[in-house]
């Protein structure tokens, strides 16, 4: 056999590569055995057709098999890899050589060897995805490693590793040399070794192998630092190690504001004196801990006289400087563990934990009392007030918190109704006054309904004393029990019900229509409650009566007290400019007994002026009394005011009135409160003898 022979039989007999001529335009010349086992073709399917038909659409269409042939034409060599298709048009991985066959020169055609490795191109891609998500892991940790990195050494916690068994430090994310937020807080420039030797002081012998949280308290040159401590052992596999982690965070701001919040719960904004809330803490923990035999605990209320008026005449700011100034004075007072508290605008309550006796206690209360009538000086204004007080002791009866507060407060409204400035120390018959004024407000509810009320009518002269100009309307009532009630017990409940509304608006209607009966030259006069200020429709009801009644508006003069001034002044100094416009008259009453008269002179334009008859009954013996009355009339001729004097009982004080120039006259000398039918005679009425009943009006 010559040996082109024997070289064709051995290329035909290889079987792991497809080797097969091409002629130089692609066509298949020959097939050997490897490329009948790699494409299942026999050689006579093949020899003859284009070898592109191994190839995808998408090669032939893109004109990879020519590219590879002229690539080999150019260079004499062509290699590539790619998607080959066998008979059955399953694909696989082949690994192409392409030669070029040059005879003396010529391109006489290509030799074209196939191999299948898709096991190995799947192999490399295993490799080749591994070593990507190696490398993406590794970028992945190196990452994170980073971003520990920075979280560890910025976060305000302090985050140690210790080895137990060496003592070692293992980690430490607030290093000294290391940047970040050293310096901030106070933890950050703690010494590690001294944080942790702290640390290990105050854990727990029991803590061993245990996690747990203790704080701590370290003074450092910049302050208290106070922090929180949690340990946590390391754990591998679910089993603890000999590793242990500290967890440290500097609560010094948690803590300094949980205890300002604290305080501010517990504590008065203003005066920084303890609240209600703290001040019955306080007084039931002292309760609790007396013994049978210990000495009483005390309390006292009490609040300032007249701190309205200043308050709304001087302005806020300067009623809070007052409120400071008392609760200071009243300090100064307190030597025997006393906790003075401010419980709510002007009221301020004191518990005394050892009250030996109902004496001390008084005591106690008019040492503070005599304290604060001493004079205030408030920034330009020097004010003079006081307080009035209540007090009770704890015994078997009165034993809580909320029992000390409700007899004090019931001790402390006997002192304001009594006067101002006074103390009173509770006793059981208060409560009882307490239910009589509850039924007394009960049935005065019920007192229009059932016609209980009723108006006496009392008249007032011009100078002479001879002549009726008009009548006061007072209020009175008939009770089913009682009797007749005094408007002075009466009228208060009405006023702090509500409940004057109601009767307020009744008496200026009834008043109108009796009035619409007498002679077109008197005048009916109507008190006026502070309360009926409150809202607007007095301006209606007014208008209302006058309205139904057919009452001349100028022929109705409503009398105001100087309290209605003082109580949100601008907003009822508006409403009196409304009723002026009506026509009626507004009379300002007991003049000169209020805080700033003389500033309402300016503020209103009064028709009247009644002078308190306080002044009355001293002119004729106090040169201080008929000063005050002189003044009063000469500026009533001065702003063209008409001046009455109330209270007039004697005739040396309407002789000492007539020479001053007052215009008119009101008392019992000249005439008593009465029903409608007494004022026919009162117009011819000379001298009515004088009474010693005391007047009391709406």
């Amino acid at each position: 056999m010559g040996s082109d022979a024997l070289y064709r039989q051995l290329v035909q007999k290889i079987t792991d590569y497809a080797i097969y001529m091409l002629d130089p335009d692609g066509i298949v010349l020959s097939w050997n055995e490897g490329a009948r086992a790699f494409k299942g073709y026999c050689a006579e399917e093949i020899v003859g057709q284009h070898f592109s038909r191994f190839y995808t659409s998408e090669a032939r269409h893109s004109g990879l098999p020519m590219q590879g042939l002229a690539a080999a034409r150019e260079h004499g060599r062509h290699e590539a890899e790619g998607w080959r298709l066998r008979k059955d048009g399953s694909a696989f991985w082949a690994s192409v050589v392409i030669d070029a066959i040059v005879d003396q020169g010529e391109l006489i055609g290509f030799a074209k060897i196939t191999r299948d490795i898709t096991e190995k191109r799947a192999h490399q891609q295993e490799i080749l995805e591994a070593r990507d998500a190696a490398e993406q892991q590794s970028r992945e940790l190196s990452g994170l490693y980073a971003f520990l990195h920075t979280v560890m050494h910025n976060i305000p916690t302090r985050v140690m590793v210790e080895d137990e068994t060496s003592g070692r430090l293992l980690l430490c994310n607030h290093d000294e040399q290391m940047p970040g937020i050293a310096g901030r807080t106070l933890l950050s420039q703690l010494p590690t070794d001294t944080l942790l030797q702290r640390i290990r002081s105050e854990l727990p012998r029991e803590h061993a192998g245990q996690s747990c949280e203790i704080k701590l308290k370290l003074e450092t040159p910049e302050g208290t630092c106070r922090l929180k401590c949690r340990t946590l052992a390391i754990l591998e596999n679910g089993e603890a190690t000999r590793q242990r982690l500290y967890l440290v965070d500097d609560i010094t701001e948690e803590h300094t504001a949980q205890a300002t919040i604290r305080h501010m719960a517990h504590h008065d904004a203003l005066t920084n004196l303890p609240n209600r809330l703290l001040f019955g803490e306080r007084t039931q923990a002292l309760l609790a801990a007396t013994d049978a035999g210990s000495p009483r605990v005390g309390m006292l209320l009490l609040d300032m006289d007249n701190f309205k008026n200043i308050n709304d005449v001087l302005g806020h700011h300067v009623g809070d400087e007052l409120l400071c100034q008392l609760a200071a004075r009243l300090q100064k007072h307190l030597h025997h563990g006393e906790t003075l508290a401010r419980i709510g605008g002007d009221e301020f309550a004191l518990l005394v934990p050892e009250a030996h006796s109902d004496i001390a206690l008084s005591d106690l209360a008019y040492t503070l009392a005599a304290s604060a009538r001493a004079p205030f000086q408030l920034s330009e204004h020097r004010v003079q007030t006081g307080i009035s007080l209540g007090g009770v002791r704890a015994d078997q009866e009165i034993d809580s918190f909320e029992q000390l507060m409700r007899c004090a407060d019931l001790a402390l409204y006997e002192s304001k109704r009594q006067g101002k400035g006074r103390y009173t120390t509770f006793r059981p018959e208060l409560a009882q006054l307490a239910r009589e004024r509850l039924d007394l407000e009960n049935d005065l509810r019920g007192a229009l309904a059932r016609n209980a009320l009723f108006l006496l009518y009392q008249p007032i002269y011009d100078i002479t004393g001879t002549q009726t100009t008009g009548f006061e309307a007072l209020m009175r009532w008939r009770h089913p029990v009682r009797g007749i009630v005094s408007p002075l017990e009466f009228i208060p409940i009405a006023e702090n019900s509500g409940i004057i509304l109601e009767i307020g608006a009744w008496a200026i209607t009834q008043a109108c229509r009796e009035a619409s009966r007498w002679p077109a030259h008197q005048r009916i006069s109507v008190n006026l409650s502070p309360a009926q200020f409150g809202r607007q429709a007095l301006v209606e009801e007014v208008t209302h009566a006058l309205e139904t009644t057919g009452l001349a508006p100028s022929r109705l003069e409503l009398e105001i007290t100087e309290s209605i001034l003082l109580d949100a002044s601008q907003r009822n100094v508006d409403i009196l400019h409304q009723l002026k416009r009506l026509g009626v008259r507004i009379v300002l009453d007991d003049f000169g007994t209020g805080y700033s008269s003389l500033h309402y002179l300016r503020a209103f334009p009064f028709d009247r002026l009644k002078i308190d008859q306080s002044f009355i009954r001293e002119m004729c013996d106090s040169r201080e009394a008929l000063a005050i009355v002189r003044a009063v009339t000469g500026m009533g001729r001065s702003l063209d005011m008409e001046v009455t004097a109330e209270g007039v009982e004697r005739p040396e004080q309407m002789a000492l009135l007539q020479q001053e120039g007052c215009s008119h006259l009101q008392g019992f000398l000249l005439g008593q409160p009465g029903r409608p039918t007494s004022i026919a005679s009162a117009e011819d009425h000379q001298t009515v003898a004088a009474s010693t009943t005391p007047r009391a009006a709406i």
